[in-house]
Parts: structure tokens; C-alpha cells; sequence
């Protein structure tokens, strides 16, 4: 009998052929064409990224080249460990000085001296 991975493995080949004959031979993120040799270039992505959900009709897949692939799955773990919070907001005002505060002022008086002269 087929071991675990070998099951796996043979899964991977038949939702990719499926892929290949539902899907335009594109990848999805830069639009870039695949044929004859390049084609094993085009990789099955799963939009929802659990690699399980193969729906026969492929609404759950899209055909990526593999550095548009990488690049997905690396994004995906970049914002596991990136920090949620802005630290900016936490600090306080960061400038004392306020430059503008008497400027209605000084241009209202500017403008009855300049109906005086």
C-alpha cells in the first residue's frame, strides 16, 4: 500500500492537473503566461491556504508561478510575527512647540491695519 506521504503526494497531483484543466495557464498575482516546460513553473494556491480544501470546481484555487507563490505564503508569515499594535500611538506628543497657534490672530490684526492705512 501507498504510505502517508506517498497519498499525499498523489493528492497534490490530482488537484493540480484538475487546476490546470479548469484554469488559465497565468499567474495570478503578475500575469505572466506559462507553456510547454515553464508550465511545471505555475504552482495551485489555495486562497484560504489550507491546503485540504479541494472543491472539484477549484473555487478555492489559483494558479500562481512559484516566486508569486513564495512571496504569498512569505507575506502570510511576516504578518504572524509582525507587531499588531502601533507603538507610535502609545508615546505622547513628541513636539512642544506650536508654531501656527497665534496665526488667526496675527492675520486678523494684519488685515485692520491694513484697512487703517
Amino acid at each position: 500500500m501507498f504510505t502517508t506521504a506517498e497519498k499525499k503526494r498523489m493528492k497534490k497531483i490530482e488537484y493540480r492537473e484538475q487546476a490546470l484543466k479548469i484554469l488559465p495557464w497565468v499567474c495570478a498575482s503578475c500575469g505572466r503566461d506559462f507553456t510547454g516546460k515553464k508550465l511545471r513553473e505555475l504552482t495551485v494556491h489555495h486562497k484560504d491556504h489550507n491546503y485540504k480544501n479541494n472543491p472539484p470546481d477549484g473555487s478555492n484555487w489559483e494558479l500562481l508561478c512559484i516566486y508569486c507563490h513564495d512571496n504569498e505564503h512569505s507575506r502570510l508569515l511576516d504578518a504572524q510575527w509582525l507587531a499588531t499594535e502601533n507603538p507610535d500611538a502609545e508615546k505622547g506628543k513628541t513636539a512642544t512647540h506650536t508654531p501656527f497657534a497665534d496665526l488667526k490672530n496675527l492675520l486678523s490684526k494684519t488685515g485692520k491695519d491694513a484697512e487703517e492705512d
